[in-house]
Order: structure tokens, then sequence, then C-alpha cells
């Protein structure tokens, strides 16, 4: 049962939420934050990304049924019932996740908090992705804001670096999802969705991507212009240098194997850069 609520939540996705927050948090200059306030924090970001991937699957089941990667979710197979029982726990996770936000952070904090789990439940889920390619580069918004609820709950203000930072998330989840799409085209061919590797072929699809990349890489050196150390810059250097090499690959042979790898590739680069921001703010600053 734990591993389909982990399913159902998908608790993955809100794990890296939850990270870029506290992240972008450390490197958003201020205040000093407490401990309580790193917790709220990352409990809420997690909690709210959880019920926007429980209503994503809620919403889907149809669509989910007919995918090899989706069918064992548990709304498919009848582990889980529809009904209201699920849509009053998915509600009620987002309204308290986004209260507890508001009285521990602040106002700005709680409300990029609710637009993360709001564009991905809505925007993308219901909204866009039965309707257009774009699906994923509107909807991918949502990653962007969980950045932006760790900045805000330091200084409501933006500043350059968080909001540069939230523009990697945004660039960051096309090139991401659209190789796990090269890789699953059949099946969202199989369930008429119309990701851009269904409409328009692996190959086309592939170059996108590394266009898409070339842009992410771009904007996350940015922030090295802006206050950020060499070691945020080697993190996104690498980080970047090694997913571009993989866009190349996939371009080369749009098959299963190096779209996989480009998907692989886009968690490293993530990953490099926010070790890279740690290291940056823990022994730099």
């Amino acid at each position: 049962m734990i591993k389909q609520l982990v399913n159902l939540f998908k608790l993955r996705i809100g794990f890296i939420m939850m990270l870029t927050a506290l992240v972008a948090m450390a490197a958003t200059p201020g205040r000093s934050v407490t401990l309580t306030e790193m917790i709220v924090l990352a409990l809420t970001v997690l909690v709210a990304a959880a019920s926007a991937g429980a209503f994503n699957q809620y919403y889907e089941t149809d669509l989910d049924a007919l995918m090899a990667r989706t069918r064992n979710r548990p709304f498919v197979t009848g582990v889980l019932t529809k009904g209201p029982f699920w849509l009053m726990v998915i509600n009620g996770l987002l309204f308290v996740s986004v209260a507890i936000a508001a009285v521990v952070l602040n106002g700005m904090a709680a409300l990029y908090i609710f637009l993360g789990a709001f564009f991905y439940a809505v925007v993308y889920t219901v909204w866009l992705k039965r309707r257009t390619w774009m699906n994923i580069v509107i909807g991918g918004a949502s990653g962007s804001f969980a950045v932006l609820a760790g900045a805000a709950a330091v200084d409501p203000v933006l500043t350059p670096v968080p909001i540069q930072l939230a523009l990697v998330l945004f660039f960051w989840t096309p090139s991401h999802f659209w190789s796990l799409a090269i890789a699953q085209n059949k099946d969202y061919a199989a369930a008429g969705v119309p990701m851009l590797p269904a409409i328009a072929g692996n190959e086309y699809a592939a170059k996108v991507v590394l266009g898409n990349t070339l842009i992410l890489v771009g904007i996350s050196i940015m922030p090295y212009f802006y206050g950020m150390g060499w070691l945020y810059l080697l993190g996104a250097v690498s980080g970047g240098g090694y997913f571009l090499y993989r866009n190349l690959k996939m371009i080369q042979d749009a098959g299963r194997k190096n779209a996989m790898a480009s998907f692989f590739a886009s968690l490293i680069q993530l990953s490099l850069l926010l070790i890279g921001t740690v290291l940056d703010v823990l022994i730099l600053s």
C-alpha cells in the first residue's frame, strides 16, 4: 500500500520540487531563516506537489489505462476507488499546505506554492495536456513556482538570482519530459496525447530538445554574473555540458536508449546545478 501511495502522490516529483525550493531559499540573499521555516517550506511544497500529482492521476485514469507506463497506477487498477473521498483528501492537502505556509512563512510564498500545484493540476492536466503539444511548456511553470516560493520565504521581493533559477526550471522541464516522451512515443500516440514526439516525430523532437537545452544552459550560467561564485558555475557548466552531449547523441539516434540517457542526463544536470548552488552558498558566502 505504501508503494501505491508513493505512486499516487508522485513523491519523486514532489521531492525534486522540495529540493529546488530549499536551494532557492539558501541562494536568496537577505535575512537568516529559522529551522522551523526551512521545515515548513519543505513540507508544504512537498504536500502541495503531492496533491497536484494525485489529482493528475485521478483526472487521467482513462489515459493512464492506455499506456504501459501508467496502467499500473492505483486508480486504474482499482486498488483505489475514485470518488468524493479522494477529491476531499486531494483538496484538503493543498488547502492545509498553503494555509500553513501563509501563517509560518508569508503570503507570497503561500501564493507561489498554490500556483505550483494549480499549474500542474489544472493548467497542465485539465486545460492543456489533451489539446496541445505546448502542454508541458506552459504547464512546466509548475516547477518554477517552487523556486519562487523558496525565495519568497526569505524575501517576498524577488531578486535576479531566484528569478533566473525559476527560469532554469521552466526550460528544464520540456527537455526533461520530451526526452522521456521520445522514449515513450508509442504510448502517447496510442493514448492520443499530443506530446511533441507523437505529433512531430522523434527526430524533430530531439532537435527541439537540443535547442531548448541550449537556452536552459545559457540561463543557468547567468546567476554567476549576479553574485553566485565559481562553485555554482562549475555545477552549471558540467551538468549542462553533459546534458547537451546526451542531446546530441539523441539527435544522432532518437531511439529509446538515447532518449532515456537524455532523460537521466536532465536529472544529473539539475542535481549538479543544485549541489553547486548549495556548496557555493556554504563555502563562498
